[in-house]
C-alpha cells in the first residue's frame, strides 16, 4: 500500500467519528496496576469473535456491574466467557505480577482463557505493545497488497510515522467499516 493511500484511508476513518481510535493508539501506556490490565483482558475477552460496536456495550455493562459488586453473568450471557473473567478479576494480582515479571509478554497472554493466537496480540497491543494483531480484517487487507499484517503494517508504520499499533487500528476500522 502507497502511502497516499493510508493517509486517504485514514482521513476516512477520521471523517467517519473514529479520531478517538486513532488518538488512543497513538498515546496507549502500559498499565500500572492489576485492574487496568484486567480491564484490558476484559476487552478483549468480550470483542473475541463478536461484533466490535456489541462487544464495547456488553463491556460497559460488564465493567459497570464488576464496579458494583453485581454477577457479571446478569448482564452478559456467555458463559465460557463470563467463567474466564471472574476467574482472572479474582487472580488478577497474581497474574499482574506474574506478566510484570516475565520476558515472554506475548506467550505469558496465551496462558489466559481465551486468549488465543490472535487475541493475544491484540491484548498485547492494549496493554502497550507496539504491534499489529492479525485478524481477519488485517489478514484481508494485507492479502489484497500481497503481503501479511505484520509487514504491511510495519512498511507503513516506518513511511507515516504512526505507530504500528495506530497503523492496525486505521487499517483495522477500515475493514470493519468496509471502506476496504
Amino acid at each position: 500500500m502507497k502511502l497516499a493511500e493510508y493517509n486517504k484511508i485514514k482521513k476516512d476513518v477520521i471523517d467517519k467519528g473514529y479520531i478517538k481510535d486513532i488518538q488512543w493508539a497513538q498515546n496507549i501506556k502500559p498499565p500500572t496496576a492489576a485492574a487496568e490490565f484486567c480491564i484490558e483482558y476484559i476487552h478483549v475477552v468480550i470483542n473475541s469473535g463478536m461484533k466490535n460496536q456489541i462487544a464495547n456495550e456488553i463491556f460497559k455493562r460488564v465493567i459497570q456491574a464488576i464496579h458494583q459488586g453485581v454477577d457479571i453473568a446478569r448482564v452478559f450471557n456467555h458463559t465460557g466467557k463470563v467463567n474466564a473473567i471472574k476467574s482472572v478479576w479474582i487472580k488478577r494480582h497474581k497474574i499482574w505480577e506474574e506478566y510484570q515479571k516475565t520476558d515472554l509478554k506475548l506467550s505469558y497472554l496465551q496462558t489466559l482463557p481465551y486468549i488465543g493466537n490472535i487475541t493475544k496480540y491484540h491484548l498485547a497491543r492494549n496493554l502497550g505493545t507496539d504491534c499489529c494483531k492479525p485478524d481477519r480484517h488485517l489478514m484481508r487487507i494485507a492479502a489484497k497488497y500481497h503481503s501479511t499484517p505484520e509487514e504491511l503494517c510495519g512498511e507503513l508504520s516506518e513511511k507515516s510515522g504512526d505507530r504500528i499499533g495506530v497503523v492496525d487500528v486505521v487499517l483495522w476500522r477500515a475493514g470493519n467499516l468496509k471502506l476496504i
